[in-house]
C-alpha cells in the first residue's frame, strides 16, 4: 500500500483514524474504491465500515444515476 503524509490544520482537530475514514469514505462514494478496498484502507471490516458511512454523508448503495436513468428505461 502507498504512504502518503498530510500537514492539517491544527485547528482541524482530526485523528488519523479519523482521517482515513473520511477519506476511505469518499473515495468509496467517488466509486475509486471499492466497498472492501475502502474498508481496509478505514482499518474496519465491511460491516463496520458501511455502517459508519451515514457519518460522513455517504450511501451505501453506490449506484450512479447513469446506471439508475439507463436501468429504468428498460422497465
Amino acid at each position: 500500500m502507498k504512504q502518503l503524509t498530510l500537514n492539517i490544520p491544527e485547528a482541524l482537530d482530526l485523528s488519523e483514524h479519523e482521517a482515513k475514514r473520511f477519506l476511505a469514505a469518499k473515495l468509496y462514494e467517488t466509486g475509486r474504491l471499492s466497498l472492501g478496498q475502502a474498508a481496509v484502507l478505514a482499518g474496519l471490516s465491511k460491516i463496520a465500515f458501511s455502517e459508519i458511512l451515514a457519518d460522513y454523508g455517504v450511501s451505501l448503495i453506490n449506484y450512479p444515476d447513469s446506471d439508475i436513468s439507463r436501468d429504468a428505461a428498460k422497465l
